[in-house]
């Protein structure tokens, strides 16, 4: 058994857990989300303890147990606390705007990028160069960073681009002068 599948899941308060056959619907301050189970992964709760079960007779491979358990984890902390991920824009020119819906990036390219919010993703915009992504999907929040800086991927030379704030970009040194002869 995986060690981390055996670990309680901690439910805090202001979250409420419904468990049905196959199914997980969580409730908390932030939003409603719900996960389907596969065959062979149960739940059970005791008190404010949520455990994952694993029935290895079922088929479904071992590492799928601590692998619930994680995207489970990930369910009740998106709707207690949300998740979020800040982006810097670092560039002569560079800007982000939200229009309704999209996001409109000016990342030196002789047109606008324009990116969709997905449905349950919130884009703050600060000083027009912060760019903070959240939501209650860990995954989604993630992704649309992700879709966000693969427009402009920081260049090693100057360092500009888009990037995570916490993401140290290594800077490679220009072209060497041609020495004298």
């Amino acid at each position: 058994m995986s060690r981390l599948g055996k670990a309680p899941i901690i439910i805090t308060k202001g979250v409420e857990v419904k468990i049905t056959k196959g199914s997980l619907e969580v409730k908390g301050p932030k939003g409603l989300v719900s996960k389907e189970l596969p065959e062979g992964i149960c739940l059970r709760q005791e008190d404010s303890n949520l455990f994952v079960d694993f029935d290895p007779s079922s088929g479904l491979k071992k590492p799928m147990h601590g692998l619930y358990r994680s995207l489970i984890q990930n369910i009740v902390m998106g709707v207690s606390e949300g998740f979020e991920k800040k982006l810097s824009l670092i560039g002569v020119g560079y800007r982000a705007a939200v229009k309704g819906t999209v996001l409109d990036l000016q990342l030196g390219f002789s047109h606008p990028s324009q990116l969709d919010i997905p449905q349950g993703v919130d884009v703050k915009i600060e000083k027009s160069t912060q760019i903070t992504v959240s939501g209650i999907d860990k995954q989604q929040v993630g992704q649309f960073a992700a879709d966000i800086r693969a427009v402009r991927p920081p260049e090693p030379y100057k360092g500009k681009g888009v990037r995570y704030v916490d993401e140290y970009v290594r800077k490679k040194a220009g072209k060497a002068a041609k020495g004298g002869k």
